[in-house]
């Protein structure tokens, strides 16, 4: 987890944004409940995590730039002695000070009665509007109360901005422990995927594959994967977001696997294809070679004088190029890349920006103009080609491959590192790997 101080500076970092006179708070994430009386894990909000490290349910921070008795102000949960004995030990007023670093701690259930004292004459307010009905409630009741009393001298905030943006903008930019954490998280991912392959064999069902990938990811302490595994043997590989998990493999099939852990709130995301007797088929090797190239040419523009969308376009045109020399396409490049023709067999973008969520934050245009890539941000890189098997205006050779390599790239001052290079890649790579010989 990161140190106190990383936390104390991002704080700084969104007081120093959101300047004197306003006023910032950002709610935990409800626990949820899964059926009856059963929540599932508890996963805190990201935005609340990146700044307090507070990894508990009924908490509002408070952050009030230039206020003397202290700048954050944590609501939580008192401690109960008697709950602890129950459910385990949690932070209480006296952790939230100590060991989360708040100025000042408070009982949540006493948020509706401070609140309206650290909104006096405070011009703005800064939270995620529309996000939590609840404190927008509390938010807005405390202002009507400043109102009423508008004859005493009082002042009520009179602007309300949405927190994201700030927040989100800083987020995207990764500090090197941030990094440090996503490199352990694509570490375990990397070892999880290949115990998968080596253990993948025709006979197998989708979810033994699964359990291996899982197994992984928690003996090294990663209880919980950063997003519902993709383990898609078969015509399933055509099916982008395939979560059943279900089915038997198949030999002379494919398998899709797109899985990665989280450690410590942070998201890795990888995505292989393999063949599950451990040889490609010579379409699925066509095929393979060619989102292969293309996920190189991607990557290769990936540093910081590009702009976001130079690796897509890079993808796009090698892919629309391959497509034609094997006869799944017909014209001129430039023109079926103009006219989107490759949306029949590859439809989504090439990456995302990757962090504490998988599908992490931050802006991809700005002014409308893709924005310029800039050391310290990561992002997948991940091109495919899917043929459906229902897909009849094609050669009956390539119906039912689906195809995607996913790897996590950062973004450096001289260009790039993928973080998930340990991974088997090339035809020649996997095949040795699933047979046992590297």
């Amino acid at each position: 987890m990161p140190q106190p101080s990383e936390f104390k500076v991002r704080r700084k970092q969104l007081a120093h944004r959101i300047k004197k006179k306003s006023v910032a708070l950002i709610a935990s994430a409800p626990a949820s409940v899964r059926n009856r009386d059963v929540e599932y894990p508890y996963r805190q909000d990201s935005d609340f995590h990146y700044l307090t490290g507070f990894n508990e349910p009924e908490a509002v921070a408070v952050f009030v730039p230039g206020r003397k008795q202290g700048e954050y102000i944590l609501f939580c949960r008192e401690f109960d002695p008697t709950k602890a004995l129950w459910t385990g030990k949690y932070a209480g007023l006296e952790g939230a000070r100590d060991a989360f670093g708040a100025d000042e701690a408070f009982p949540i259930d006493e948020l509706d009665e401070i609140l309206p004292g650290l909104l006096e004459n405070r011009e703005r307010v800064y939270f995620p509007i529309g996000h939590d009905p609840e404190l927008d409630h509390q938010v807005f009741a405390a202002v009507n109360e400043l109102r009423g009393k508008v004859r005493t001298g009082v002042r009520a905030p009179f602007e309300f901005v949405s927190l994201e943006h700030l927040l989100h903008e800083q987020r995207l930019i990764k500090t090197p422990h941030e990094i440090h954490l996503m490199r352990k998280a694509a570490d375990v991912s990397v070892l999880a995927h290949k115990r998968a392959m080596r253990n993948c064999k025709p006979g197998c069902y989708e979810y033994q594959i699964e359990a291996e990938l899982l197994h992984e990811f928690t003996r090294h302490g990663m209880r919980a994967p950063a997003y519902p595994c993709i383990v898609a043997g078969g015509h399933n590989t055509c099916v982008l977001h395939y979560t059943e998990n279900k089915d038997v493999l198949r030999d002379g099939d494919l398998l899709l696997i797109d899985a990665g852990a989280e450690y410590e709130n942070y998201a890795s995301d990888i995505t292989r294809t393999f063949p599950i007797n451990g040889t490609f088929g010579e379409s699925q090797r066509l095929l393979y070679e060619l989102v292969l190239e293309a996920q190189l040419d991607a990557i290769k523009q990936v540093r910081p004088d590009k702009r976001w969308n130079d690796p897509h376009d890079a993808a796009v045109h090698t892919l629309t190029k391959g497509l034609v020399k094997l006869g799944l396409l017909e014209g001129r490049v430039s023109k079926l890349i103009k006219d989107e023709a490759y949306k029949k067999f590859y439809m989504h973008r090439t990456g995302h920006w990757l962090g504490m969520d998988v599908h992490d934050v931050g802006e991809y245009r700005i002014d409308g103009e893709w924005r310029t890539l800039e050391p310290g941000m990561v992002l997948t890189v991940e091109p495919g080609l899917y043929i459906a098997p229902d897909c009849h205006d094609v050669d009956p050779k390539w119906r039912g491959i689906g195809i995607r390599i996913e790897d996590d790239v950062l973004v450096t001052k001289e260009g790039y590192e993928v973080l998930t290079d340990g991974l088997p890649k090339t035809v020649a790579e996997i095949e040795a790997f699933m047979a046992g010989s590297e």
